[in-house]
C-alpha cells in the first residue's frame, strides 16, 4: 500500500523513482480504507533530506499512511526556504486547536545536544506537544535528541555530555529477541551513531523502561516506554548511505579535528565509497512499528488517547 505525500514535495518524486509506493492527496481521496496517519515533527535544519528518509522508511509498509509534516510554532527554519515551510508543515499550535488525533508521530533529533533542554528556545511548546502525545497520538517514537527529551520530560532521565563525538557504525545487540518491535531482527544489529550526548543504561532501566537495543560500547539504543506509548532511539537507522560522509566532509572543510567515522568506510579510507549496513534493519523496526500500530490502534480516531 501506498503512502500519501503532496506531489510536490521533494520527497515524493525522489522515492516514486526509488520505487516506494507514493499517492498524490486527490488519488487518496477517493480510496475507502481508513489510513494510518503518522505525523513527523522535524527538528532538523535539513528538512527535505530528513523528511524524506523518514518517508521513505513508514512507506515502504504494505499499509496506507498519510504522512504529515509538523513544526514548532514560532522556531523560524534556517536552512529550508520559507516557501517549503509554508507549503508542507504546520505549526503545532494549529494542529493543537483543531483537536485532531494521531496513529503515529515521530520526532526527530536536533542539533542542540550540548544545551540544556530548559535552554532550547521551543522547550515550553515542545513539553506541551509531549503531553499532547497522551490523549491524541497513538504510539510516539522519539528519534535521537528527540527521544532524549522525551525521556527526560516523562521520566526525568538526564542527558550526559561525552568528552568526544560517537561518530560512526557501532555493534549493537538484540536485548529483546521476542519484543515485536525487533521481529526478524539479528542477534547482532549495525547502526549508525553520531552524537555528543548519551543515556546510560542504569538510569534508564532504573526508570522502569525496557532497553531493546543495547552496546557496551555506545550505550542504550531503542528503548520502551509502555507507559506512555512510546519508543525512543537515541541512534539513526534513518540515515541514508552518504549522510555520515556529508557530516565528516563538512566538518573537515570547517577545519575541525574530525576522526574518520568509526567502521564506515571500507578499509577506513575516506577515499572509498561507504556501504550501507543496515537499511535492512531500518526497514524491519520502522515496519514493525507501523504494524503495532495497526493492530492496536483504534478504528474510531476518537478514541485514540482514551
Amino acid at each position: 500500500m501506498p503512502i500519501t505525500l503532496p506531489s510536490t514535495l521533494p520527497a515524493f518524486a525522489q522515492l516514486e523513482r526509488e520505487g516506494v509506493m507514493v499517492m498524490g492527496e486527490d488519488a487518496a481521496e477517493r480510496q475507502d480504507i481508513r489510513r494510518l496517519r503518522i505525523g513527523l515533527l522535524n527538528l532538523m535544519p535539513k528538512k527535505i533530506q530528513t523528511e524524506t528518509q523518514f518517508a521513505r522508511l513508514i512507506g515502504a509498509t504494505p499499509l496506507h499512511i498519510d504522512f504529515q509534516l509538523l513544526r514548532m510554532s514560532e522556531h523560524e527554519a534556517k536552512n529550508t526556504a520559507a516557501e517549503h515551510m509554508e507549503a508542507f508543515y504546520r505549526p503545532f499550535e494549529e494542529v493543537e486547536a483543531s483537536g485532531e488525533k494521531f496513529d503515529g508521530l515521530i520526532i526527530t533529533g536536533a542539533p542542540i545536544e550540548h544545551l540544556p533542554f530548559e535552554d532550547v528556545t521551543y522547550w515550553d511548546e515542545l513539553t506541551r506537544l509531549m503531553d499532547w502525545t497522551q490523549s491524541h497520538v497513538h504510539s510516539t517514537f522519539g528519534v535521537c535528541w528527540g527521544g532524549m527529551a522525551m525521556i527526560n520530560h516523562f521520566h526525568g532521565v538526564k542527558k550526559h555530555l561525552l568528552d568526544h563525538k560517537l561518530f560512526g557504525c557501532y555493534r549493537h545487540q538484540n536485548l529483546s529477541p521476542a519484543s515485536p518491535y525487533l521481529r526478524g531482527f539479528s542477534d547482532d544489529v549495525l547502526i549508525p551513531v553520531s552524537r555528543w550526548t548519551e543515556m546510560r543504561a542504569p538510569e534508564v532501566s532504573a526508570a522502569g523502561l525496557d532497553i531493546l537495543i543495547g552496546s557496551d560500547e555506545v550505550g542504550p539504543c531503542l528503548v520502551e516506554d509502555a507507559a506512555h506509548r512510546a519508543l525512543y532511539i537515541f541512534n539513526h537507522f534513518e540515515y541514508d548511505s552518504g549522510t555520515l560522509k556529508e557530516e565528516y566532509d563538512r566538518d573537515v572543510a570547517a577545519g575541525g579535528q574530525i576522526p574518520v567515522p568509526v567502521n564506515y568506510y571500507p578499509d577506513d579510507d575516506p577515499a572509498r565509497q561507504p556501504l550501507n549496513r543496515w537499511r535492512s534493519h531500518a526497514h524491519l523496526l520502522y515496519g514493525n512499528w507501523i504494524n503495532q500500530i495497526y493492530q492496536t490502534t483504534p478504528f474510531d480516531m476518537e478514541k485514540i488517547g482514551a
